[in-house]
């Protein structure tokens, strides 16, 4: 079992105490992405109350989040369509073919 750890990150000029069992380092990345989002709203708003810009910031973060489960969604598909049409060829190519006589034996050269 790992062992839970408390890590201090700074979001918006507050200091929260965070208490975890993975990567300090992700969490520290993750807390660092989340006081730029709201940096970047609060400097294109007039607003001051932090928690008006915790919202803002929520929902670009979830509209980042939302387009790429989108696009993955898209691939997936794309990657499922184009799978059944190469085995689709492959199954064509391969009953066109020739079977080889099971009594074959390749000649001595």
């Amino acid at each position: 079992m790992t062992e839970e750890k408390s890590l201090r990150v700074e979001i918006y000029n507050q200091t929260y105490s965070i208490r975890s069992d993975g990567d300090n380092q992700y969490i520290l990345n993750l807390a660092d992405y989340v006081d730029k989002k709201m940096r970047d709203i609060s400097s294109g708003t007039l607003t001051v109350d932090s928690l008006k810009v915790a919202i803002l910031a929520a929902l670009h973060i979830a509209d980042e989040y939302h387009q790429l489960l989108a696009a993955q969604s898209q691939m997936d598909s794309q990657l499922g369509i184009r799978s059944s049409e190469c085995s689709e060829m492959l199954d064509r190519i391969l009953k066109h073919r020739e079977p080889i006589p099971l009594d074959f034996e390749p000649q001595p050269q």
